[in-house]
This record gives structure tokens, C-alpha cells and sequence, in this order.
């Protein structure tokens, strides 16, 4: 079968960003400062406790992240879906407009509500409480990302329900189930498609960020995202920097292949 011409740009386009940044950071890894002997030191050193430990922090809090949003996106997407919300594209407007702001801006704008003179405090304040520290620890990364992903979770699970076909529903209720067991039976079911595309497109980045834990966990709060900013912009180890991000790559792709294989199996057996 021959390939379409119309496809040749993005065959280009592929190998130049992203087939050769691969192999590049491959060549780094498996080489010396010098780029010229093959070696597994920079493999061997990330598998140490003080690596590790940081890779299992971020991979936790990624998940944490990952699931609140769950928790907070899905009910509004299903709220999103019905019919009867008219205010739909009003809210869906006020989700996308943080979007198309600097992402470095949203990230600082929570200074101004978790410091020590912030938003938050000042609130507590006219109740007689804190002021609590939050600022510069895990929890405000953790707002971070929620913040930051939420929407990324939210759109995917609105447009999964929202393509139910309605026929569906009413036949559930034709049946006699209940507006509780259609939501378990019939609506969490044919959603999760979106589920899981919402799982991957938060927890992916979220995983990988360094910017927000740069910004909101201070200089001592570090992530995979972080050590791998710091090997490439700060220490200058590019052997160790690419050994680091591959093991990222293979972390994310293996994630990537779970959420896939669980979206497969929960499809076949809504056939079934």
C-alpha cells in the first residue's frame, strides 16, 4: 500500500521532532561525558534510593492529582451532559478561558491566595483561624495540578457522555431502573472511554511537570521534572539528564499502555 503524499509532511515532521529526539536522548544515555563509549553507569545511578524516591513521589502525586480531578471533573461533566442544563456553553466557556491564558501566570496567581498575606489566609482570618502554611509544600503543588489539569479530565468524559445514545437510557428505564441504576448501569459504563482518555491526558503531563513544583513547592520540593530541568540547564550532565527522561518515557508509555488495555477491556465487555 503506498503512502498518501499528502502524508509526507508529517512523516517529516515526526522523524525530525520526535524519532530523532528519541534516539538522541538514547545516544546520550548509553554513552560516556564524551559521547564516544558505551556504558550502563547512567541507567545503574538512576536506580539508586535518592532517584527512586523521587520518581515514586512524583508517580504518587501525579496519581493524586489524577483522581481528585476524577473525583471533581466527572460529576461536572455529567451535569455538563444533561439536557436540561441550559447554562452549558457558558460554563464549558468559563473551563477553556483559564486556558488560553500564560500557563506561568495561572501557576503564580496562586500566591496571591495561598501565601502568608493571601486570599486563603485572609479568609481564615475573619474567623479567628491560621494563618496555615501552604505555600512552598506538597499539598500546593497538589492544587497546582488539579487547577491546572481539571480541565483536561472534565472535556473528555463530557463528550463521552454526551454521544450516549439516549435510546439506551430509555430502554434502561422502560425496564424499571431507576435514574441511580442507569447512572451505574448504563452511564458509568458507555463513559469511560472518556474516563480514560482523561486519565491519560492528566496524569501524563502531571507526572513529568517541573514548572508548577518549581513555582508553588519551592526550590526544595523536587520532582522527576525537576531533576531532569537540572541535569540539562544546571549541572550540565546530559549523559545522566537523558538516562532520566528515558525512564520517564518508559514509565509514561507503560502507564499509557494500562489505561489503553482498560479502556479495551471495559468496551468489550459493554458489547458483550
Amino acid at each position: 500500500m503506498r503512502t498518501p503524499k499528502m502524508a509526507y509532511p508529517y512523516i517529516l515532521w515526526m522523524l525530525v521532532f520526535t524519532v530523532v529526539p528519541i534516539l538522541l536522548i538514547v545516544h546520550y544515555t548509553f554513552t560516556d561525558a564524551a559521547g564516544l563509549r558505551f556504558t550502563t553507569a547512567n541507567i545503574e545511578r538512576f536506580f539508586t534510593p535518592l532517584y527512586l524516591n523521587i520518581l515514586r513521589r512524583s508517580v504518587v502525586l501525579a496519581m493524586q492529582a489524577t483522581g481528585i480531578c476524577l473525583l471533581l471533573g466527572y460529576p461536572v461533566a455529567y451535569v455538563l451532559a444533561l439536557k436540561e442544563f441550559r447554562d452549558r456553553n457558558v460554563l464549558i466557556f468559563l473551563f477553556v478561558v483559564p486556558m488560553w491564558m500564560n500557563f506561568l501566570i495561572r501557576t503564580y496567581a496562586w500566591f496571591s491566595i495561598l501565601g502568608n498575606n493571601g486570599v486563603l489566609n485572609n479568609l481564615l482570618a475573619v474567623f479567628g483561624l491560621g494563618p496555615v502554611r501552604i505555600l512552598f509544600t506538597e499539598t500546593a503543588v497538589l492544587l497546582g495540578l488539579v487547577y491546572t489539569f481539571l480541565p483536561f479530565m472534565i472535556l473528555p468524559i463530557y463528550v463521552s457522555i454526551q454521544k450516549i445514545d439516549t435510546s439506551l437510557i430509555e430502554a434502561a428505564q422502560d425496564l424499571g431502573a431507576n435514574s441511580l441504576n442507569v447512572f451505574y448501569k448504563v452511564i458509568i459504563p458507555l463513559s469511560l472511554p472518556g474516563v480514560a482518555s482523561g486519565l491519560t491526558m492528566v496524569f501524563m503531563p502531571a507526572v513529568a511537570t517541573f514548572l508548577i513544583s518549581n513555582i508553588l513547592g519551592g526550590a526544595q520540593f523536587i520532582l522527576i521534572g525537576n531533576l531532569i530541568e537540572q541535569q540539562f540547564m544546571t549541572v550540565g550532565n546530559w549523559n545522566f539528564g537523558a538516562a532520566i527522561s528515558l525512564m520517564l518515557m518508559i514509565l509514561i508509555f507503560v502507564f499509557n499502555v494500562l489505561f489503553s488495555l482498560m479502556n479495551r477491556e471495559q468496551k468489550e465487555g459493554t458489547d458483550v
